[in-house]
């Protein structure tokens, strides 16, 4: 049966309508490291589904994960805890879970996170 009520285009993001943003949070912004929003809550004020590009050397300093992570390597390589995540790796992290990324060949990741990620350095 047809859902009436809902327009499918109301939730769909295409690859043109977005353009990678330089990663600013609270005001550092994280260099060689790029966003987008894929999903925007009005509610929270925040993007719980991005997607990151990372450059070549770059990385995103330790942090903690409240609410718990998933992550999806698009393409490249990322380092989290001495372990190396590889194109079409998936990992789910807990709630609680405290790391670092870095990428020596650069990636892009999609990213899932219900809550907003604490800075420990």
């Amino acid at each position: 049966m047809k859902n009436t009520s809902t327009n499918i285009q109301d939730y769909l993001v295409r690859r043109d309508t977005k353009t990678w943003q330089p990663l600013i949070e609270n005001s550092v912004e994280y260099k060689g490291i790029s966003v987008i929003s894929l999903r925007y809550d009005t509610d929270t004020h925040r993007s719980p589904s991005i997607l990151l590009r990372f450059e070549p050397g770059a990385s995103y300093p330790y942090h903690n994960h409240p609410g718990g992570e998933e992550i999806y390597v698009v393409s490249g390589e990322a380092i989290l805890e001495n372990t190396t995540l590889k194109e079409g790796d998936y990992l789910y992290t807990p709630p609680g879970f405290k790391h670092s990324v870095t990428s020596q060949t650069g990636c892009t990741l999609l990213l899932i996170i219900p809550e907003e990620v604490e800075i420990l350095v």
